[in-house]
């Protein structure tokens, strides 16, 4: 008689919960999607040990509720050598950009400063275009960032990394924060990621965990597919690639997340010279009557604010662009000003911190050097083995490109020679400008 009661009200009961949890799912369901763009502290945690300035650490991304179509074709417009893939990982950070519109809109303004300078160095090395949106996430396009552990400048490169790959670091320079050499030497790095490693993404990944971790995220896998091995790799290198084509997104497509352009107060029209003795930034800007932050600004890696130019190893300066008769004013701080203080260069031995090999400011003079175009050759080649700038090789042999041929010879080294005096020999070395200015060369 109570066994069919009893039974009925376990099957109520039953139901009840059924719809409760029903329920549960559903609000749960909702308020994820409501909550996939980020807000503070959401799906994110603290990133502890990263070594990038502005890439947050996502715990991991949780399901994709939120496909949007519109993102994914825009990214399929702007894919050119490098996959623009599009999927939960990458939708997080495109909330995330997109959320920063004050960021975004000045690296906006700094790109038309900086692009040119990333762009030619890509180029130089046979680089994707897209890498130039590395620094987005790397630094903020802060060539004076540096990260808890020691990367440095716009690349945010490693102290021994940049050296192996030409940049100089000393008491009076850190060339990881100087924007051409810096971008040269990101770019070699780039060619030689791409050779080993065959993929675009997973270069984009070394050059964050190195070429040994990917390449065991390789074998570990089984397969050369970034979104493939990803689960392989340290937390922030998995976050690193959606990351930068969040970036590249972003950049490309401001006007769909109300992002304005913030007018950079860097010069668009530059004149760099080099110079073969000690100059004082701050007198030359005095002379060029601009505020001095300002002339530091466009040259980031003298850390005296003195350029330690030698004859041995002339140094560049980068200025808003003047007028010939402009430079009569300056001549005097760039043949004839004085510097106090010891001319002493010091090697760092390991970052920084360390001093170790000392070396005199006063080097040997030497006289011009040429250097024979062999077959198979290029300026790129031809620069590195001789430690100059491609720009120099195209300066001092008056070449309009970059097209040489075998059996051209070439000024590879343009010194005075041994036992001459230097004041016969130009001590303005040369200017070239930037943007639309045609290059020069000469002494004053």
């Amino acid at each position: 008689m109570h066994e069919m009661p009893m039974k009925s009200n376990v099957l109520l009961y039953t139901f009840l919960v059924l719809i409760l949890l029903s329920f549960s799912g559903f609000a749960q369901q909702k308020n994820t999607n409501l909550d996939s763009v980020p807000k503070a502290g959401l799906f994110f945690q603290n990133p502890g040990n990263r070594d990038t300035s502005i890439v947050p650490v996502l715990i991991d991304a949780p399901s994709f509720y939120n496909y949007n179509f519109a993102y994914k074709k825009r990214l399929d417009s702007i894919q050119k050598a490098v996959p623009m893939d599009y999927n939960e990982y990458v939708q997080k950070y495109i909330d995330v950009y997109s959320s920063r519109k004050d960021m975004i809109g000045k690296m906006l303004g700094l790109s038309s400063y900086y692009f040119p300078i990333f762009e030619q160095a890509l180029k130089a090395y046979h680089i994707p275009d897209e890498i130039k949106y590395l620094p987005i996430i790397e630094s903020a396009m802060n060539p004076h960032a540096v990260s808890r552990v020691g990367a440095t400048g716009l690349w945010q490169f490693m102290f021994s990394t940049g050296r192996g790959y030409g940049l100089k670091m000393d008491n009076f320079v850190d060339e990881r924060k100087d924007p051409v050499q810096a971008s040269y030497a990101a770019a070699a790095y780039f060619r030689d990621a791409y050779a080993e490693l065959g993929d675009w993404l997973l270069a984009i990944a070394a050059y964050n965990c190195g070429k040994g971790n990917v390449q065991k995220a390789i074998n570990k896998a089984n397969s050369r597919d970034f979104w493939q091995i990803r689960q392989y790799l340290p937390l922030e290198t998995r976050n690193y690639v959606p990351a930068f084509i969040a970036a590249v997104y972003i950049m490309n497509c401001p006007a769909f997340h109300n992002i304005k352009i913030q007018k950079s107060m860097m010069a668009a029209r530059t004149d760099t010279i080099q110079v073969n003795r000690f100059v004082s930034l701050d007198s030359l800007a005095t002379a060029l009557n601009m505020d001095q932050e300002a002339l530091c600004g466009l040259n980031p890696s003298y850390k005296k604010r003195i350029v330690n130019g030698t004859l041995e190893a002339p140094k560049r300066i980068i200025m808003p662009a003047v007028s010939l008769a402009d430079y009569a004013v300056i001549y005097e701080v760039l043949n004839n000003g004085t510097v106090n203080g010891s001319m002493e260069v010091v090697l760092a031995a390991n970052d920084d911190r360390r001093l170790k090999r000392k070396v005199s400011a006063s080097v040997p003079e030497r006289s011009i050097a040429y250097h024979k175009v062999a077959p198979g050759q290029n300026l790129t080649a031809i620069a590195n083995k001789y430690k100059v700038e491609v720009q120099d090789l195209k300066v001092w042999n008056h070449l309009k490109s970059n097209s040489i041929v075998p059996g051209q010879k070439l000024i590879v080294s343009k010194q005075a020679a041994p036992g001459k005096s230097s004041a016969h020999n130009p001590k303005y070395l040369s200017y070239q400008g930037q943007g639309s200015r045609q290059q020069a060369s000469g002494k004053l």
